[in-house]
């Protein structure tokens, strides 16, 4: 069995054109997303089209997918995307489900319990991120029996390998490869790469092998469009993958 995963597309289409490619390429039996999909100053609606008429197999709601049922709940990501979404994305995005499971695959966007909180990442006092404890990991996992957990969420890719034998992989994110987090002081997480990511997973004797994609695309015209916004953290993350 072949998996493709994806994560945090957050509304940049030419990043996730480059990912979709990719994965028909592999042909995968199965495509999941893991959710936050829309939010951020980049293409909204084209996303939306885009996600909702690829191959994918199942979709799972992230934290902004439910901020943007919620104006509410939004944050400035939330605010920029809203108008441009049709009530036809609206009603998707309200009916993803929050988990999904598919045989020996479960699928959230953040925990298994809240999706605004890190599963496999913590972070230090001044905000830096680390990998988390394995207690703390091991604790968000009680009660899930299947043996691939997928998480996104952090947009940073990470997999470990609990001492029961079961994977949690964190797939990175197609679409926005950093932030500043609005809600910790100082907390600026990115990948070190301004490229499109996601993983593909082989499931050979009996263990699941992990193929990391990172995917170089034009990125010009989507650091023009954050720029146009006003977004420096995405204009830098887009434009270098740092922060």
């Amino acid at each position: 069995m072949r998996v493709a995963v994806i994560s945090d597309v957050h509304g940049n289409a030419d990043a996730l054109a480059a990912v979709l490619a990719d994965i028909r390429n592999h042909a995968p039996d199965i495509t999941l997303n893991l959710g936050d999909c829309l939010s951020g100053p980049l293409e909204a609606e084209r996303t939306a089209e885009m996600l909702q008429t690829a191959n994918i197999t199942a979709t799972v709601r992230g934290n902004h997918d439910r901020y943007l049922c919620d104006p509410a709940l939004g944050d400035e990501w939330d605010r920029h995307a809203l108008p441009q979404l049709s009530k036809a994305t609206l009603d998707w995005l309200a009916n993803l489900p929050a988990k999904v499971v598919l045989e020996t695959i479960f699928a959230c966007h953040a925990t298994p319990q809240n999706d605004e909180t890190y599963w496999i990442e913590a972070h230090t006092a001044d905000g830096t991120p680390r990998r988390a404890t394995l207690g703390a990991i091991t604790a968000k996992a009680e009660g899930i029996s299947q043996t691939l957990l997928l998480c996104g969420h952090t947009h940073v890719a990470r997999s470990v390998r609990l001492p029961d034998g079961r994977l949690i992989l964190n797939p990175g994110s197609v679409g926005c490869p950093g932030y500043t987090d609005s809600g910790v002081a100082g907390r600026h997480v990115f990948a070190g790469s301004p490229f499109a990511s996601y993983a593909l997973l082989d499931h050979t004797l009996g263990q699941w092998a992990i193929t990391q994609r990172i995917l170089p695309y034009d990125t010009s015209r989507v650091v023009a469009m954050a720029q146009a916004a006003g977004y420096p953290d995405w204009v830098a993350a887009l434009s270098t993958g740092w922060i």
